[in-house]
């Protein structure tokens, strides 16, 4: 479906980002300010390096209002980005790759056609525009998989994306399902990578269970989301049938990574409950190079963890800006132990850079 021009000019000049105020952290060993003392540049063995946040989110609210979306925190949207590039400049962060949560999973084929169209050109081009501090995961609506085929091959071939924004479920759907596997083909076919965000476990909440203080639907159902996406995803098959496919999970990858020798114990205690089994031991499919992790998990201790479950070659610093989780990303790799420089590198931007096809 042809998107007037007014509409599209429209969305690329209200694409929305939720701001916040950030707080500003002092710079760590290997990171200084930038002369004019605004930019934080991060050195590592006296090299200058260039910072990728993986995770960073934004909205269209064109786009958005197709569906009648409700923007989130309407009074902190902002059309331009004076305030996001100060907090990026502050915490070292150079380049963000921008993804939109997923809300249209429930959108019927001819409105999320055009919903997906109008978001993914005003990203292309918003990031055009600022080619040194952007770049975008491109959008598609998974409820209608050969659809979603179709758009990622559009935003490939003919937008220049490198990656792709799913949630971790669709409108109640497991990402291993069958149903969604021409999108999973095409994603291996392109080579790009997926950034597999969570909405939370909603089918909980109606019970209560994650009711009460301590704002649960997110601190437990996100992370829990995602662990339940991954295991499917490993237990199901879908990995073996693509393993070309390359999936970073937000949240240092939920909870599986800290409890993943679980999946390979139940093989081995109860082998005829499991099945069919998977190729490998789950715990494989975390260091093989299928799958990706950010880095918010916020102490030294618990990202020394997740790379040893995983390695080094398999993190890339997230912020889950403008939402306040974070601020401290380039100081948490910096200050974490046992790290090679080589591995700083690659967290802080390399495996992120070479995966996006961000130059140097």
């Amino acid at each position: 479906m042809p998107i007037p021009g007014d509409l599209l000019t429209s969305a690329l000049a209200s694409i929305a980002f939720v701001g916040c105020a950030m707080t500003t952290a002092a710079p760590a060993p290997g990171a200084h300010p930038h002369a004019h003392g605004r930019r934080r540049e991060v050195v590592v063995n006296g090299k200058r390096i260039k910072t990728v946040d993986v995770h960073a989110h934004c909205i269209v609210p064109p786009a958005a209002a197709l569906i009648n979306h409700p923007l989130e925190a309407p009074g902190l949207l902002m059309a331009d980005t004076s305030t996001r590039i100060a907090a990026m400049d502050a915490q070292g962060i150079d380049v963000e790759a921008l993804s939109i949560n997923p809300y249209w999973y429930r959108a019927e084929r001819d409105v999320a056609a055009q919903l997906i169209k109008i978001q993914n050109e005003t990203l292309v081009e918003f990031c055009a525009a600022n080619p040194d501090r952007f770049v975008a995961f491109a959008t598609a609506s998974l409820q209608h998989p050969d659809l979603a085929a179709e758009q990622v091959e559009y935003a490939v071939k003919k937008l220049g994306f490198r990656g792709v924004g799913v949630g971790g479920s669709v409108a109640g759907e497991e990402l291993a399902n069958p149903k969604f596997h021409p999108f999973w083909a095409k994603c291996e076919e392109l080579g790009v990578l997926v950034f597999m965000h969570p909405f939370g476990t909603r089918e909980l909440e109606p019970s209560g269970r994650l009711g009460g203080s301590g704002l649960l639907t997110n601190t437990i159902g996100n992370p829990l989301e995602t662990t339940i996406a991954l295991s499917h995803l490993i237990f199901e098959g879908t990995l073996d049938r693509f393993p070309g496919l390359k999936i970073c999970a937000a949240h240092g990858g939920g909870f599986l990574p800290s409890y993943a020798n679980r999946s390979d114990a139940v093989i081995r205690c109860f082998p005829d409950r499991v099945g069919p089994l998977p190729k490998k031991d789950p715990t494989a499919y975390l260091r093989d190079g299928q799958l990706y992790f950010d880095t918010i998990v916020f102490t030294p201790e618990a990202l020394r963890h997740l790379i040893a479950e995983t390695g080094p070659g398999q993190i890339m610093i997230g912020t889950d800006y403008p939402f306040p989780w974070t601020s401290t990303e380039v100081d948490l790799v910096l200050g974490t132990p046992g790290l090679s420089d080589d591995e700083r590198i690659a967290i802080l931007g390399g495996t992120a850079a070479r995966l996006l096809g961000i130059g140097g």
